[in-house]
């Protein structure tokens, strides 16, 4: 008799756990409609810049428009390094409208292949959202040394 209880206890508990599981389901979907959310369609989110020489600064203009049904807010926008300097609109982008991340990167002590992002900080689902710099730097030229003692 015993086993018969511990049995149908097992079974209960099972069916309880199984049963809080579905309800935790249902509770972490609530607010994640999509359809009603600001949304990044980036034209690209990678740019590259090639090949560049140390000391030269490449900028690019991620172009992007709200494909979702509220208005985008940016509120940050940060470069990987000190390097690169992203300047984003602070302003909301309504539905339907487009806008640009204009991305400045600067090689000064940089060399061979880089990747630099920047990691945007908004209210679109796409949160964060990360666009990439990439291209090389090479060494400047040497000149070679003038000889001014004749």
């Amino acid at each position: 008799m015993k086993i018969r209880s511990l049995l149908l206890a097992f079974l209960l508990l099972g069916s309880f756990a199984g049963f809080a599981q579905d309800e935790k389901k249902v509770l972490t979907n609530i607010g994640n409609d999509d359809t009603n959310v600001a949304s990044f369609k980036f034209e690209t989110e990678e740019h590259n810049f090639g090949t560049i020489t140390q000391g030269e600064s490449v900028t690019y203009e991620f172009k992007f428009t709200n494909t979702g049904s509220e208005p985008i807010i940016i509120s940050k926008a940060e470069g990987s390094c000190g390097c690169t300097v992203p300047i984003y609109p602070k302003e909301p982008i309504m539905k339907g409208q487009s806008s640009v991340i204009k991305v400045t990167f600067n090689s000064a002590g940089k060399m061979g292949v880089q990747d630099k992002t920047v990691t945007l900080t908004s209210n679109a689902k796409q949160n964060p959202m990360i666009i990439h710099m990439k291209g090389t730097v090479e060494k400047p030229i040497e000149q070679p040394a003038v000889d001014t003692k004749k």
